[in-house]
């Protein structure tokens, strides 16, 4: 192999500047996998990791804390724009790292794509705040003056992030994007091989100048001692081998000292083809080019890549065929920079040992080389290893089903009854991933049942989305990544149930009015400032400077203003006008003798959306007012009937404000209860409308 007489220290970004060891200290190469060539060094030594924790400690989580959750994750949305425009050079250094501009794309436009949605997520789904409620109130008296509920709030310390050499880009940044969001720093600590490629990826992050300094730092080598200077405020996100994990796991300040810890580790992935599907079924080509596409990206050096394909036993053989001229047609091994080429090198040429090592061991064990070679190349420059499928006589074969070769190598095996294949999906362990392949939705939800419990996700294939499917080993930012058992027992992503991993869940009690100081959203029962009818507390509009709520924007509106509106009577005559008019004639509005018969009504009772109908004409400011538009509600529940000659009243409280920070508006959630002439509960809901942020919009200026 050549070595680079000009190879330099990949640098590490720590305490708001780059750092780079002494000369002569020992390092690890880094080098071209297609090639051989000398690219980079790697050392940490000489490096304080206690002031690296430190600094995260103190500068990061107050540059963080000092912003919002929105704020947060527009500045998330920043950084993906300004990441989007430079990632030509993340692809020219993975490249020379083995990927073809395939791979390229799930690793870099994948990470980019995850810093996008948790923008959109943390901006749509979560409140402009430091503190989420999670949950309904929990009434804890009859008076309903002792309440309680759960809040989430940021861990009150820092997340490590320990990553894998396969994702250098977007395993980073699938980690980063929700702890930052969350309001918690971040030190990354990636594997050796591709740490070049995650210093370019930071190197651009910090040139942005878009994050709060200290929010992100970035470790380049070993960082053994990191773990020596965390405690029970801090969280380790690991992703790497499954020995590595529990290594991990045994620290004593994770055993003892409370560190969080997660792992997503080893997965022998599953892909189950149905007793349904035939040769000539859809399905079958589709499974084949789910397979084929698994053992290609990345060179099979995904954590999701299918290790155990499944099938009945009569479509053993035709599977195997089936691959091999998949394969032959489309997979050419080589250098990804040169034309023609469809995969790429193995991460480094210890990757290429191990990977060829585990192929022997399953060998040994009992598989058979049905496609592809293990034999080794003396000539060979690169860390190439063209696809290899292994068939098994016994499908039970303990290898089989413990040895992952994390490369382009799969296992087909059969299988005789769905139990079976349920079974043999099990013995992995616990993993990541399966794909279902069937177009028998009997079996399709036996298969998926019966091994739910042994994975993380499950891609269901048939004829039907094979081609809007995102694919088997595709990790998505919305739903959860992880899995039992073997794969680590973790889980990342989620949409904001990532986010919440890097926050604590506090159950909270007390009155109403501390609850809503705690978080910053009315509950029923705390105070309020009531306008409207004097009957029932309210100041009537203009009476002491009393203003409608509808008619404050945000800048003068508050938790707590709501308006009180005096009672409406139904009449019989308004119910079968509402029918009619609607086509709603089921019978409790329509047919007396019925609705008598009916245990939960009295008689004829007004429709459930004639009463939220009427709430409204009570409720709206007559004239131009702030409020832009109603878009919707939430939780609606009738609770008590309005038969004929009943009344009802509404009091609504505005109960959660949300400024937008990049629109002249903002989100309002307003308490709506409906009442009836005996001060019973008729029904419940939310009301959302989109509320000017100044005064000068709601009175009709620019």
């Amino acid at each position: 192999m050549s070595e680079s007489k000009t190879a330099e220290f990949v640098p590490s970004y720590v305490s708001g500047a780059w750092w780079t060891p002494a000369a002569g200290v020992n390092a690890t190469p880094i080098r071209d996998t297609s090639t051989g060539e000398q690219l980079a060094l790697v050392s940490s030594e000489g490096l304080n990791i206690a002031e690296v924790v430190d600094y995260a400690r103190a500068t990061g989580r107050k540059g963080l804390g000092e912003l919002t959750i929105h704020k947060r994750a527009l500045k998330l949305k920043e950084l993906a724009l300004y990441l989007n425009d430079r990632k030509d050079v993340l692809y020219e250094l993975s490249m020379a790292n083995g990927a073809t501009k395939g791979d390229c794309f799930f690793d870099v436009d994948g990470g980019i794509g995850v810093l996008f949605t948790m923008s959109s997520k943390g901006r749509r789904e979560l409140p402009n705040t430091n503190v989420i409620v999670d949950g309904a109130v929990e009434p804890m008296s009859k008076d309903g003056s002792f309440i309680g509920e759960h809040i989430y709030s940021r861990i009150p310390g820092i997340t490590v992030e320990i990553n894998a050499f396969n994702f250098p880009v977007w395993g980073m940044l699938e980690k980063f994007a929700p702890a930052f969001v969350a309001g918690v720093p971040t030190i990354v600590k990636p594997a050796t091989p591709t740490s070049n490629i995650t210093a370019a990826l930071v190197q651009l992050i910090v040139e942005s100048g878009i994050l709060p300094e200290g929010s992100l730092q970035f470790i380049a080598g070993s960082a053994r001692d990191l773990i020596d200077h965390l405690d029970y405020r801090d969280m380790v996100t690991f992703t790497g081998s499954k020995a590595t994990a529990d290594r991990l796991r045994q620290h004593p300040n994770v055993q003892q000292g409370g560190v969080r810890f997660t792992a997503e580790a080893d997965s022998l992935n599953a892909a189950i083809l149905g007793t349904d599907v035939t040769t000539d079924s859809p399905e079958f080509p589709a499974f084949i080019r789910a397979v084929v596409n698994e053992m290609q990206v990345k060179a099979g050096q995904k954590c999701t890549a299918i290790r155990r394909v499944i099938v009945p036993h009569a479509l053993v053989e035709p599977v195997v065929d089936a691959l091999a001229a998949r394969l032959d047609e489309k997979v050419t091994v080589g250098d990804p920079r040169v034309e023609g080429n469809t995969m790429g090198a193995l991460a480094s040429f210890d990757q290429l040992r191990d990977v060829r090592a585990a192929v022997d061991s399953l060998v040994d064990a009992g598989g058979s080389i049905a496609y592809g070679s293990n034999d080794w190349d003396d000539d060979q420059q690169g860390a190439f290893l063209s696809p290899v499928v292994l068939k098994w006589d016994d499908n039970r074969a303990e290898a089989l089903h413990a040895t992952e070769a994390f490369g382009p190598v799969s296992s087909v095996l059969g299988y005789e009854t769905t139990a079976e294949a349920i079974e043999l999906a099990a013995l992995g362990d616990g993993s990541l991933v399966a794909t279902v392949c069937t177009y028998d939705m009997e079996q399709a939800g036996e298969l998926a049942r019966g091994i739910a419990g042994y994975h993380g996700r499950i891609h269901m294939l048939n004829r039907d989305n094979a081609r809007t499917s995102t694919g088997h080993g595709s990790p998505l930012p919305t739903l959860v990544h992880g899995g039992p058992g073997r794969a680590g027992g973790g889980e990342e992503l989620g949409g904001v149930r990532g986010i919440k991993h890097y926050m604590q869940r506090t159950a909270v009690q007390g009155t109403p009015d501390l609850l809503t100081a705690v978080t910053g959203e009315w509950h029923r029962g705390a105070a309020q400032e009531r306008v409207g009818d004097p009957e029932y507390g309210g100041v009537p509009e203009g009476e002491n400077g009393a203003v409608h709520p509808f008619r404050k924007s945000l800048e003068t509106l508050k938790i707590g203003d709501a308006f009180v509106s005096g009672l409406r009577q139904a009449t019989e005559q308004e119910i079968t006008d509402f029918a009619n008019s609607t086509g709603d004639v089921f019978y409790a509005h329509t047919d007396p003798a019925a609705a008598e018969a009916n245990p939960f009504f009295p008689g004829i009772v007004a429709h459930g959306y004639l009463l939220v109908s009427w709430a409204a004409g009570l409720f709206v400011a007559p004239g131009r007012s702030a409020v832009y538009a109603n878009y919707g509600m939430e939780n609606l529940r009738f609770l008590t009937p309005v038969g004929i000659d009943d009344s009802i009243r509404v009091e609504l409280t505005a109960k959660r404000i949300t400024p937008r920070e990049t629109e002249d508006y903002g989100e309002v959630v307003w308490d709506a209860l409906l009442l009836n002439q005996n001060d019973e509960i008729v029904a419940t809901y939310d009301v959302m409308t989109l509320v000017a942020k100044r005064e000068e919009q709601a009175l009709g200026g620019n």
